[in-house]
C-alpha cells in the first residue's frame, strides 16, 4: 500500500484467521466482540486525540493487518542506531 512521503505507517499483520470485510468497522465501535469491546475502541479514541488513525486492512482467512497512520508532523526521525550481534 502506498502512503505517500507526508504519512508514516506503523504496520501490524498476523496469519490468523482476520476479520471479515463487514466488520473492518465494526471492530472499532464500543461493545463489539467477545470480550468487553473496549480494545479496539479506546485504541482508535486515544490515536485520533493524538492527530493519528488507526484501519484494518487485512484479507479475511488470511490475517489482519492493522495500520496507524501518523501524518506528517507527528513524528520524526532522530539518530537511530541500530546493532546486531
Amino acid at each position: 500500500m502506498q502512503y505517500g512521503q507526508d504519512t508514516l505507517a506503523i504496520v501490524y499483520e498476523d496469519d490468523g484467521i482476520g476479520v471479515h470485510e463487514t466488520d473492518k468497522e465494526r471492530i472499532f465501535e464500543k461493545g463489539f466482540g467477545n470480550n468487553t469491546g473496549l480494545g479496539l475502541f479506546l485504541s482508535r479514541e486515544i490515536l485520533a486525540i493524538t492527530g493519528l488513525s488507526i484501519k484494518e486492512s487485512g484479507v479475511y482467512c488470511k490475517g489482519v493487518r492493522f495500520e496507524i497512520l501518523v501524518p506528517k508532523g507527528k513524528f520524526r526521525f532522530s539518530g537511530w542506531v541500530t546493532t546486531r550481534k
